[in-house]
């Protein structure tokens, strides 16, 4: 469905950039995988991915902090048809205690990144007249939770920029749209489900349900796929006229 079309997903080594990556490799997109680190498993992982989809697949390191880095990433990618802002980071403290530097660095990567990566992609879809940003925000960019001021702030921002690309290209062929993930299972997240049950004295799904989850009225974890699958139907045809919107994965969270 996507082939010929080239995808960028910044922090695509692990977790939801991971899973997005890999569903557009298997719709057929060239993708590109991006982190800060430019190790020998980080290669490996694009090659493994490659050989399961077929797709071609890359690995090109950037520092999503820096404004730069941002820009030569897609520079060094030859430019794409479809850009997915995916990296982030996360840090909780009130707002009161919060350390600076956690909210620069926060900003930067979760906010400033997709700026500077869809400045440098728009060129290059203009010319197509077509084109795909996607930005992966959160139910955090719709609601808000204590003591995650720059979180909220960010991805709130996110959505804001998702919107004014929507109506500085609308009419070219491209699309801006961001998702809002709820809590999603990734590694990170599975690897915390065996303290928290210690910590409540409760089994696996009833601290998954109870306490992971009391926020999102499914009571279901989002998965990786899931999300995967909403970016590739953001980039099909199907999609062509739904831009400068948000789409909430979040079991209902943003219902409430």
């Amino acid at each position: 469905m996507l082939q010929g079309k080239r995808a960028i997903v910044t922090g695509s080594n692990s977790g939801i950039g991971l899973g997005v990556a890999i569903e557009l490799a298997k719709a057929g997109a060239e993708v590109i995988l991006n982190s800060f680190t430019d190790q020998p498993e980080d290669h490996a992982l694009a090659a493994r991915i490659a050989s399961e989809t077929g797709a071609k697949v890359s690995y090109i390191a950037a520092d999503m902090s820096k404004g730069e880095d941002c820009r030569a990433l897609v520079e060094k990618a030859g430019g794409c048809d479809i850009l997915v802002n995916n990296a982030g980071i996360q840090f909780v403290a009130p707002v009161d205690e919060f350390p600076v530097e956690k909210w620069n660095a926060i900003l930067a990567i979760n906010l400033s990144s997709a700026f500077h990566t869809t400045a440098a992609a728009l060129p290059g879809m203009k010319a197509k007249g077509w084109g795909r940003v996607i930005n992966i925000a959160s139910a955090h960019g719709l609601t808000a939770s204590p003591f995650k001021s720059a979180y909220v702030a960010a991805k709130h921002g996110v959505v804001g920029l998702t919107k004014t690309v929507a109506l500085e290209v609308a009419g070219q062929g491209i699309t801006c749209n961001a998702i809002c993930p709820g809590y999603v299972l990734t590694p990170l997240v599975e690897a915390q489900i065996p303290d928290t049950m210690k910590q409540y004295n409760m089994d696996r799904e009833t601290v998954i349900r109870e306490v992971m989850l009391q926020r999102q009225p499914s009571r279901q974890f989002a998965t990786t796929e899931q999300l995967g699958g909403t970016v590739v139907f953001l980039s099909s045809p199907a999609a062509d006229q739904i831009t400068g919107t948000t789409i909430s994965v979040d079991g209902g969270w943003t219902a409430l």
